[in-house]
């Protein structure tokens, strides 16, 4: 199959979506969005009773070795061949030859949900690639260029909502041109130089934001280095934050989240998937949309109880402290060289 571009891309996820909505490949469960303030943000908690009946998938196994790899790829959705219905194209990192494949989202509650994929299998614990990144800005700027808004989103580690072992970003249109709701809190954050760090001082819990002032004229060399640049630092920041609160994490390899705007990068460390709810003992899985100012309910009970105990709290309790300001000005406890 040929190598498409990010424009054809946008182009096409919506026919595709709705070829695979008709088809019944892609299953879309309908959702009334109400909105809460919290913390200086407008969450958008999605109430969607249908994924009460949405099938079980099977955990995914974040497990290193070849035996784990194998097991993997049997049960990949992702690999070929590629359901027509969901298949939308594919995009090639010429820097590093990396090649993907871009399909729909099966299971959907806002429609024109898609990923990119790699098409060799990578784990879903390995970071962001230089690759990675650059694929992922474009598709948000050609989506732009055609009066779209995006934003991508990528689960990474066994605590972080991911669903599937391999290497995917996700990417959900919204329709306010400043992107998901957390998105307004950080571009209306004074900082002193663009290209540093920040936190916004509103947030309950640990994470790390980059702004990206990119030029529409970037070309992917030019991103390349600025997209991995910032990731990295992030990502130091966000593995310290998990070094600093080591004694109350579970072992094995960090877990985060990361958001991509056109304007932001944000990294997110987390210490669980899940947040038991007061009122009803029930587990709610959060991933990185959960960051971005988007929850996920599936009955009003559920929309109740996260109404009452508030959206940043629910964050706060799968997430890390933060201790942003330590680490930017920084100290023994966070120097590299130190004990976990």
């Amino acid at each position: 199959m040929s190598t498409s571009t990010p424009s054809a891309i946008i182009a096409a996820v919506a026919p595709t979506f709705a070829r695979g909505k008709a088809s019944g490949d892609v299953l879309f469960f309908p959702s009334e969005v109400h909105t809460h303030h919290d913390a200086g943000i407008d969450f958008e908690i999605r109430l969607c009773p249908a994924l009460l009946h949405k099938p079980a998938l099977p955990t995914p196994h974040f497990v290193p070795g070849a035996a784990s790899h194998e097991q993997e790829k049997r049960t990949d959705p992702f690999q070929p061949p590629y359901n027509p219905n969901l298949y939308v194209g594919e995009l090639k990192d010429d820097a590093e030859g990396t090649e993907y494949v871009v399909l729909l989202n099966k299971y959907s509650v806002v429609e024109g949900h898609f990923l990119l994929v790699t098409k060799e299998f990578q784990s879903q614990t390995a970071p962001l690639l230089p690759g990675d990144l650059v694929q992922a800005y474009l598709l948000l700027r050609a989506a732009r260029k055609a009066g779209q808004h995006l934003f991508a989103f990528y689960n990474c580690g066994d605590r972080s909502g991911a669903s599937q072992a391999h290497k995917h970003i996700q990417f959900l249109p919204v329709e306010d041109e400043d992107g998901p709701p957390i998105e307004r809190l950080a571009a209306n954050a004074r900082i002193d130089k663009d290209d540093k760090p920040f936190s916004l001082p509103e947030l309950p819990f640990a994470h790390h934001i980059r702004r990206l002032a990119l030029p529409s004229s970037a070309t992917p060399a030019d991103l390349e280095p600025a997209l991995a640049g910032a990731f990295v630092e992030l990502l130091d920041l966000a593995i310290s934050s998990v070094r600093h609160a080591r004694a109350a994490q579970p072992p094995g390899a960090p877990s985060y989240n990361v958001l991509l705007t056109p304007r932001h990068l944000y990294v997110v460390p987390r210490a669980r998937e899940t947040y038991v709810l007061a009122a009803s003992r029930e587990p709610l899985s959060v991933n990185a949309l959960g960051f971005a100012g988007m929850m996920l309910v599936k009955s009003p009970a559920e929309l109740a109880a996260v109404r009452a105990e508030g959206p940043a709290r629910v964050l706060g309790g799968v997430a890390i402290e933060s201790a942003h300001e330590l680490q930017v000005r920084g100290g023994p406890e966070f120097d590299g060289d130190a004990e976990p």
